[in-house]
């Protein structure tokens, strides 16, 4: 074990691609299940005993400090340091060089992993002789992330959202563990075309340089990047959480178990509010209304009759008395880019 383990969370970036919830909002504090992305990073720390995090922000970052302060609601002590230019996730890693003098962790701030993830890329760092380590892990769809290949218990590469078909099934699940040897590599990291300096750059010279170690990690790994993933997220957390209804349920108003509403939030007369949906602080559900695997956020309605299944409604929005969502499949056009059989309502 580390005597002192710190961890720096990443959690700078705008979302962009999420736009309009980020708005007015950074992409971790995004809610899921009534919980933003960046507090469910910072529980898996906190439960794997890891004690001091370094958060790097910059996008709206007044919203993430006033919400974690310094870190005493999660046993942890939290300092802050600003990514003033969004020039990539190496660049803000560099960003937390002061506040790091022996090996630590990296985490992205928008993506929910469990704590064994965690707690096994420290003890891995700290039982090997690789420059690095890194969470590895298997997906059904690895051309959206950084995909790895391995032998043994070393990484050889890594290719961040590749073009053409992937090699592996193998990603990288988003922890990292790093000496302070990694910053002399990230002032060596050549910029992307985009002139954004990117960690998995950084840790492609790693590997040439000093190896990087596989930690193989096969729990939940859950990245919101498009509109639909907050619908998926959610109903993916509280599967495994369970939910938890803290708001008013009016008589005949049906609440199914993998469902959570903030105390605030509130189900009319005989409304049905099935798995997978997540009620938000001063949302509300009107009289006869159905909604099924869907996010409302804070403020939102839904009124008397609508029926509304995959879909999220944003801060304020009003679904309006008797409208219908059916829910399902669809193609969906983000930025030109197509997007077949995208579960999303709206």
């Amino acid at each position: 074990m580390f005597d002192r383990t710190t961890a720096v969370v990443l959690a700078a970036g705008a979302g962009r691609r999420l736009s309009p919830l980020t708005n007015r909002r950074p992409k971790p504090m995004i809610p899921v299940a009534n919980k933003p992305l960046l507090e469910h990073v910072i529980d898996a720390v906190s439960d794997a005993g890891v004690d001091e995090i370094v958060l790097v922000v910059g996008y709206e970052r007044e919203r993430i400090q006033t919400r974690f302060g310094d870190g005493d609601d999660w046993d942890v002590t939290i300092r802050y340091v600003v990514q003033d230019r969004q020039l990539g996730t190496a660049h803000a890693v560099a960003q937390a060089e002061p506040h790091v003098d022996a090996p630590f962790l990296v985490l992205n701030g928008d993506r929910i992993v469990e704590p064994s993830a965690v707690a096994d890329v420290r003890d891995a760092l700290t039982e090997g002789t690789a420059a690095a380590a890194m969470a590895v892990t298997r997906s059904d769809r690895p051309d959206a992330y950084g995909v790895v290949t391995v032998r043994g218990d070393r990484v050889e590469t890594i290719v961040e959202k590749p073009r053409h078909q992937a090699a592996s099934e193998v990603i990288n699940a988003g922890v990292y563990g790093f000496t302070p040897a990694v910053f002399d590599a990230i002032e060596r990291t050549e910029p992307a075309a985009d002139g954004e300096y990117e960690l998995p750059d950084t840790v492609g010279r790693l590997i040439d340089e000093g190896g990087v170690r596989a930690v193989r990690y096969d729990g939940g790994c859950h990245d919101v990047s498009r509109l639909w993933d907050l619908v998926a997220v959610t109903d993916d957390v509280l599967d495994r959480d369970g939910g938890a209804v803290e708001g008013g349920v009016a008589p005949g108003g049906e609440v199914g178990d993998r469902c959570v509403v903030a105390p605030t939030g509130s189900v009319g007369r005989n409304a049905v509010v099935a798995g997978g949906t997540a009620i938000g602080a001063n949302a509300r559900v009107g009289p006869n209304a159905t909604v099924e695997r869907s996010v409302l956020l804070p403020d939102a309605s839904v009124e008397a009759g609508a029926v509304i299944r995959d879909c999220v409604v944003g801060a304020g929005a009003v679904v309006g008395a008797n409208a219908t969502v059916s829910g399902g499949t669809a193609a969906v056009v983000v930025e030109g880019e197509l997007h077949a059989n995208v579960r999303l309502g709206g």
